[in-house]
């Protein structure tokens, strides 16, 4: 039996999210009883949430998206702030896509990854295979022309994957995502963003107290001070959430 069958959604800023009190929750909605949702899972966090709200673009493609969950502590706070009863807990993506692909080890779930540098790939689908006995049926890095995304697809529909996880950073992602999905419908759909760098070891992520305490963010800035100028535009989404403008 299918411990959760629906899940609780909550609105912030015109965007529908769902909120689960905890990662097992999350797992069990998408992978219900050995099964697979389809449709397309995207993160949220503020600054993806500002950018929408001047980028058309991003703006209908989350609204497009099936599953959009709070990735960032910002929106989590926002939750609990308009829906004081909300029992929602932070999921950050990079944990999210670690537990679906443990999960899809269990039970030989066909695997396509697409993103990332070639030597970061192979790394990747190296450890998953060794970490977890991951199924992998095929695998794209990032690094393709445009007129070879038709074949990509192709090659992703004759896979016969369930779940296709995609490294390309946002809103290149979300849009590769919105094309497969033409051609192969029958999956579900992930954008994870630099996940395949830090799981790889390539990149250092953040330690667990930093991560515990939401503040990845401030740590990528301390290391990337570059990041600065970008920061700031999130103190437009502070001003929204104490005012309640949600």
């Amino acid at each position: 039996m299918t411990r959760l069958l629906e899940a609780p959604q909550y609105e912030i800023r015109g965007v529908s999210l769902y909120g689960f009190d905890g990662m097992s929750a999350f797992v069990d909605f998408l992978l219900p009883d050995e099964t697979v949702r389809s449709g397309t899972l995207v993160a949220i966090n503020a600054e993806k949430m500002l950018t929408a709200e001047h980028d058309a673009g991003l703006r209908a493609l989350l609204q497009q998206a099936e599953y959009k969950y709070p990735d960032g502590i910002s929106i989590v706070r926002s939750i609990r702030k308009k829906y004081p009863h909300a029992a929602v807990e932070r999921i950050a993506g990079a944990d999210l896509w670690e537990a679906l692909m443990a999960r899809t080890g269990q039970q030989g779930t066909p695997v396509f990854l697409i993103g990332g540098l070639q030597a970061v790939l192979d790394d990747t689908c190296e450890k998953l295979r060794r970490q977890w006995n991951v199924n992998i049926v095929g695998a794209q890095d990032g690094y393709f022309a445009p007129a070879d995304r038709d074949a990509l697809f192709r090659r992703v529909a004759a896979s016969g994957a369930r779940i296709v996880t995609v490294a390309l950073g946002s809103p290149r992602q979300e849009l590769l995502m919105r094309d497969c999905r033409a051609c192969w419908p029958d999956a579900l759909y992930m954008g994870v963003g630099g996940t395949y760098d830090v799981f790889s070891g390539h990149v250092k992520r953040a330690p667990k107290i930093w991560q515990q305490l939401g503040l990845e963010g401030l740590y990528r800035l301390i290391r990337q001070p570059s990041r600065l100028r970008r920061q700031l535009k999130l103190i437009k989404y502070l001003r929204y959430h104490w005012r309640g403008d949600l």
